[in-house]
């Protein structure tokens, strides 16, 4: 599929010629060898997604700290996070009973966990 073009110029002596194509620069038997090697479809898996850490900031700070790492070590990460669950679930109702008692509303008894919560990281107790 060659393509000539001629251009003649001032006074007809000056000419330029092109040969090729416009459309590809591949013809014949090479594009049907090509387009056999290349695959007809592409298989795109899915993106691979780092999970993300779930780990504690003050992790090894805090006053309380060591001893919690050391409990941890002891009686082992599973049961630890089950007692830890249970007692900050105590200590959420001992707050909500609070606010009861004194009449806070919801806004304010969720800004008293959210505060017991950063304490209780700052002081270790979630290391």
């Amino acid at each position: 599929m060659a393509t000539s073009i001629s251009a003649i110029g001032f006074k007809g002596s000056l000419c330029s010629s092109f040969h090729g194509s416009w459309g590809t620069s591949m013809a014949g038997e090479d594009y049907a060898m090509l387009a056999k090697s290349v695959p007809n479809h592409v298989r795109v898996g899915k993106p691979v997604r780092a999970r993300p850490m779930m780990k504690n900031v003050n992790e090894g700070k805090g006053l309380f700290a060591p001893i919690v790492v050391v409990t941890r070590n002891i009686i082992g990460k599973k049961r630890f996070n089950q007692i830890r669950g249970k007692a900050i679930a105590v200590h959420s109702q001992v707050i909500t009973e609070f606010c009861k008692s004194i009449g806070a509303d919801q806004k304010q008894r969720q800004g008293l966990i959210r505060l017991a919560k950063k304490n209780g990281e700052l002081l270790g107790f979630l290391a």
